[in-house]
């Protein structure tokens, strides 16, 4: 962010305190708080914003005050810093502009007359909930911890994981108008130097008002390529996944005021890991990923095929002849299809927005109206609401949401190129999105890694969750300075 233009700081009180009530409008934001004071015969005045301003704090400040005397005058600021304020963060600034950027942050700025530079006490307490387990991310054991909206308290929960001296969080703000911080979480001695050096270059060359949406604000920002479905990052509300991370190499971005942090950079495979893989025994593990992965490619490729096999009965072979329909309806197959598939996803955006005492509700009047009757009335065949019941598990086993989304849009697509060419539509819409999936980078990671560029080892990872002492080995994939574990 670009610094605002230097006003300097005024050894005249007035002249200070006047600017500031102009810029903040003081008399006309209620929630602005602006004290005159005066201690051993030294004027002085305070500015804060009520709802970061932790009034004990300031109480207590107030009361060390008012045990100074005039002889300390001349050198009062090295005075109140070393001695009289009970507080550890503390700083001078010689700029009203920052002075001023720094009270609407929250914390508060003391102004002292004939002194040609102010303090910033940071005395703010921002309301937070508990970090409690997040939704998406559940586990059967672990950790029940999960990332807040406050950006200081999730890089706690990160450094209380990782209490190692090369972990960097390196602040930065950004937004004209919200001023936003945004913490770079890395491992200095892991992570790739040139990727820090590029996300940070990147984050300070955002011009922008604010951050509206917060970490998906900065992923379009620093990522692009707005027309992929594919997420090029992945993101996460659970420490644990977050430090596991950062401890192989990888960078992670916090925005203050959201509860999730961005990861990266990222392969296609990352998005199809979970935490419960690495919380039970490795050949559970194991077991778990591969249902996984049968499920995100079943959720991908089984509508599609089977609806080649609906419209063309003679690709069956005689034993496999019970897949195809007996009877196809008075709607087409394909319409059936997009149909329903816009019912689910009606249905998902419904769910999102009723209360949870409903959702019982919600969730009959589905299966009543879209599953029997939808049959009985002949909207909908039986084989279509079953397979399109089962791609639906699988979009819900993808762990990371913004995969299963890209994958349902490459899943109606596909229907939509069998439907027009039939079996070469399929075969050639297929190949496109491993071409897709294959061409991808994030940063200079190769997004299908390790299968295109192979690699053997990385693939033994990926197909199966190895024991924690055979993992000594950092993915080669994001370049880590030290690869060795």
């Amino acid at each position: 962010m670009k610094l605002p233009k230097k006003h300097p700081v005024s050894t005249e009180l007035k002249e200070n305190v006047d600017y500031l009530k102009r810029e903040l409008a003081i008399d006309k934001s209620f929630d602005l708080i602006h004290l005159d004071l005066e201690y051993g015969g030294i004027e002085m005045a305070l500015f804060t914003v009520d709802a970061f301003a932790k009034d004990d704090a300031l109480t207590q400040i107030q009361r060390e005050l008012n045990h100074i005397d005039g002889a300390t005058k001349e050198n009062i600021l090295d005075h109140l810093l070393k001695s009289r304020i009970p507080y550890i963060e503390l700083e001078k600034v010689d700029d009203l502009e920052i002075a001023l950027v720094e009270i609407l942050s929250g914390p508060a700025v003391l102004l002292i007359d004939g002194q040609s530079e102010a303090l910033v006490i940071d005395t703010r307490a921002y309301e937070i909930r508990g970090p409690e387990e997040p939704d998406s991310e559940q586990v059967i054991r672990g950790a029940r911890d999960g990332f807040v909206e406050t950006m200081v308290f999730n890089a706690g929960l990160v450094r209380r994981r990782i209490r190692d001296r090369n972990l960097r969080n390196e602040y930065i703000r950004i937004g004209r108008r919200s001023l936003s911080d945004v913490c770079i979480t890395y491992l200095a001695d892991i992570a790739d130097r040139e990727l820090v050096n590029y996300i940070k270059t990147s984050l300070e060359e955002i011009d922008t008002d604010g951050l509206p949406m917060g970490d998906k604000t900065i992923e379009e920002y620093l990522f692009g390529q707005h027309r992929n479905p594919y997420p090029v990052v992945r993101y996460t509300e659970r420490p644990d996944v977050a430090s596991s991370h950062v401890l192989e190499g990888h960078v992670l971005i916090t925005v203050d005021g959201s509860p999730s942090v961005i990861i990266t950079p990222t392969t296609f495979w990352h998005h199809l890991q979970h935490a419960e893989e690495y919380r039970q025994k490795p050949i559970v593990g194991s077991a778990l990923r591969l249902v996984r992965f049968a499920a995100v490619w079943t959720s991908i490729f089984l509508l599609p095929l089977w609806y080649l096999f609906a419209q063309s009965p003679d690709l069956l072979p005689e034993n496999l002849s019970y897949i195809g329909m007996d009877d196809p309806g008075e709607v087409p197959l394909i319409a059936q299809f997009l149909l329903a598939e816009i019912g689910i996803e009606m249905l998902r955006m419904a769910a999102i927005h009723t209360p949870s005492a409903l959702a019982t509700a919600l969730g009959l009047v589905a299966a009543i109206l879209i599953g029997e009757v939808a049959i009985e009335v002949g909207l909908f065949s039986h084989e279509v609401v079953l397979y399109l019941a089962i791609s639906a598990v699988g979009s819900f086993a993808t762990p990371s949401y913004e995969m299963s989304l890209a994958n349902r849009l490459m899943r109606i697509a596909l229907l939509i190129v069998c439907a027009v060419f039939h079996v070469p539509g399929y075969i050639v819409g297929s190949l496109l999105l491993i071409l897709l999936l294959a061409s991808m980078k994030s940063f200079d990671t190769p997004y299908f890694w390790p299968f295109i560029p192979f690699n053997l080892r990385g693939l033994r990872d990926v197909v199966f969750r190895a024991p924690m002492p055979l993992k000594n080995r950092r993915p080669r994939s994001i370049h880590p300075i030290d690869p060795d574990r």
